[in-house]
């Protein structure tokens, strides 16, 4: 009798071990869809190159940023105060990587990989080249880490621009690599 009660009870736990995989198994897909996942970033981030000549050609430059938007703020010289140092985007500190030696402004840069500051002012705006990677912000900028640091002119844009924009436009060995955001627009001179 004790035999067949000890039978009982351990085909009782096979039972209600079987019970609990198939629960696991039945609601692991509701759990990892209940799974909250992030929104997507107020601020996304974006890539601009420079070809030698055109999309189907290889590339000279490449820039990753985040691209804040104005949202009726009053960012240049607001919200990114003037005579600053910023990231020249947001999120993470602006990436760019040169695949051959680039002349920006008028400094010659070697191949290589970047972070990207500005110090944006009214009239001019001054471009910095740090070897400090993988920042966020400008909050860990390290003045004795730049490379080439250069003024150009701030001009401005016939249109307001909603997000803050990095392109460039050239190709055959010159180009302008243009920021812009609300009615601010400066222009970089590149020879490569």
């Amino acid at each position: 009798m004790l035999d067949k009660l000890n039978q009982m009870l351990l085909h009782m736990k096979n039972v209600n071990r079987l019970f609990l995989v198939v629960v696991m198994v039945v609601m692991t897909p509701g759990l990892i869809h209940a799974q909250q996942l992030p929104g997507l970033d107020p601020s996304p981030a974006d890539i601009a190159y420079l070809r030698q000549n055109g999309r189907r050609t290889a590339p000279i430059v490449r820039v990753v940023y985040g691209r804040p938007q104005k949202k009726g703020r009053t960012m240049l010289g607001g919200t990114e105060a003037f005579g600053k140092v910023w990231r020249t985007g947001a999120n993470e500190t602006t990436e760019i990587r040169l695949l051959k030696e680039v002349t920006f402004g008028d400094k010659v840069i070697p191949a290589g990989t970047y972070s990207l500051y500005t110090i944006p002012d009214k009239t001019e705006w001054t471009i910095i080249f740090n070897s400090k990677l993988d920042t966020w912000g400008a909050f860990e900028y390290d003045e004795t880490k730049d490379v080439a640091r250069f003024k150009v002119p701030a001009g401005t844009s016939d249109a307001d621009v909603e997000a803050f924009t990095i392109t460039f436009d050239g190709a055959n060995g010159t180009a302008t690599m243009i920021l812009a955001w609300e009615k601010t627009l400066v222009k970089i001179p590149v020879k490569f």
